[in-house]
Order: structure tokens, then sequence, then C-alpha cells
């Protein structure tokens, strides 16, 4: 049994769990996740660890309530329990002491993972810069926690309620326009986002990293619903990923992927009247 210590609400889609588990705490390293589980026949749920802190023995997750489970998760307290918090699974992002600057894209609910992999390269004396962007002020999530080692922390929301109006990758044409120069870029998000951040940094010959954590269900390897191809090659998203070099992925073929289960989703969100 994982404790929950600590519960907060970021937005009415979103909340924050600070979760008791020492031994993910004590091994895990930004990029990695956790598969968790709420009852004895609940279902495996794959979430990126968006902090960690080992003298506290907790990992901290970043849930949105979209599906049957994660809305149940949404009605757990301070004091609750998970059943099962198994991990640190994946591989580690891949960051490297050697970028000088590094521009951080987040989308929505991706400033979660990114978060830990900039803290990462900041401890490692890269200069980092985060856009985050959301759909309006309520949906920007992390932004004070960034400012803590970003040298410049960006705002963009979709109806210009916060920062800038639009999209990240819109702040990031404007930078580079404008003569930034960064070395290698890290996008977060809903795949159709991190899509059009690839199509935009290749043009800018800027390396570009991508999660695809978004596709993952088993978190195993064993299901088989995260292939994706990069590179030509197939991989599996929980395995050799989650993070892997954005112009090697099929970006297509991954957003058909996620479509796949709309139909069981429905049908288990009619069971607790959504």
């Amino acid at each position: 049994m994982y404790k929950i210590v600590k519960k907060e609400v970021l937005n009415r889609d979103v909340i924050l769990l600070e979760v008791e588990a020492p031994y993910v705490s004590a091994r895990c390293e930004a990029g990695q996740f956790v598969i968790v589980r709420m009852g004895e026949d609940g279902e495996r749920i794959p979430l990126t660890i968006a902090d960690f802190d080992r003298e506290k023995n907790t990992v901290t997750l970043v849930i949105q309530m979209v599906g049957y489970s994660t809305k149940l998760m949404g009605k757990l307290e301070e004091g609750d329990y998970f059943d099962d918090c198994v991990g640190p699974l994946g591989q580690p992002a891949p960051l490297n002491e050697k970028w000088n600057r590094v521009v951080g894209i987040a989308g929505g609910l991706g400033a979660a993972p990114l978060y830990p992999q900039l803290r990462k390269l900041a401890e490692m004396g890269v200069k980092v810069d985060v856009i985050i962007g959301g759909r309006s002020a309520e949906y920007v999530i992390f932004a004070d926690k960034f400012k803590e080692f970003c040298d410049n922390v960006y705002i963009m929301t979709d109806d210009g309620s916060l920062g800038g109006k639009g999209f990240g990758v819109d702040k990031l044409k404007e930078l580079v326009a404008n003569g930034e120069k960064y070395d290698h870029a890290i996008a977060i998000g809903p795949l159709i986002m991190m899509k059009f951040v690839v199509l935009a940094t290749k043009e800018m010959n800027l390396p570009t990293a991508v999660s695809l954590n978004p596709i993952m269900i088993d978190g195993t390897g064993m299901c088989g619903g995260c292939r994706v191809t990069v590179g030509g090659e197939t991989k599996f998203a929980c395995v050799d990923g989650p993070d892997f070099d954005g112009f090697e992925v099929d970006f297509d073929e991954c957003i058909k992927r996620q479509s796949f289960f709309k139909e069981e989703e429905h049908e288990c969100m009619m069971k607790i009247g959504e």
C-alpha cells in the first residue's frame, strides 16, 4: 500500500498527488514513470514522475482526470492509498551536460514531466528556458516552479488570458526569429502539439526530444499498445522510451494509435455517469 501524503488541486481537470514510494524515490531519474493501481482489480495507469524527494521517500504524480480510472483517482484524499505504485519504469531522459542552452516547450499537462528534466539540466550547469502553454490561465501549471531555475519562463495561452496569445510553438518561432539561440529542445505535451513543435524545429535545425507517454497503456511492453515507429524501426514507448528523437518519430501513426480504445473508454465512463 502506498500512502498519499499530499493532494493539491491544480485546476478543474488536474490534481497533484505526493505518494510514499521509498523504492521508487530512491532510484528514479528524470523522464521515468510509475504504474499505479487502485483496488485489486483496478486498471494499471502509467504516470510520469513529476518530482521526487529521496529524503521523504516520496514521488509526485500529476494526474489529468479524463478517463474512468483517473476520475476515480480524483476522489482520493490525503491518507488514502494506492494498492500499487510500481517503478521506476522506462529509460531516464537522455540529458547531456555538454548542451549550452536548452528550451523546453510544455503543452498543458506536459509541464509536469518536463519539470524534472529541465531542473536536472540546470543542476548540470546547462542554461534553460521554458515555454509553457495552456488553453487558458487556469491550465498553466508549474510556472512558479520553473522560475526557480529557468533563465526565462514564457507563458502562452490559447485565449490570451495569461502571457501571450497563441501556442508554445509560436513563441519558439518568435524567440528564434529574434536571435535567441538554443542547441537543443525538449517538447512534452499532447501528440498533436509535439508534432507541430517538431515540424518547426526541423526547419530551425534544432534537435528536439519528445516524450511519448501519452500512448502508453500497460507500461511494460507486453500489451503492444505503445508501438511506435522511430527512425523506421518499431519501438515501445514504455520500454525503449518514453523519450525519443522527435525528428525520427512517426507522429501520424502515434495519433491513430491513441484513438484505438475510445469506444471501450466511453463504455467505462458510462458506468460512472460521465
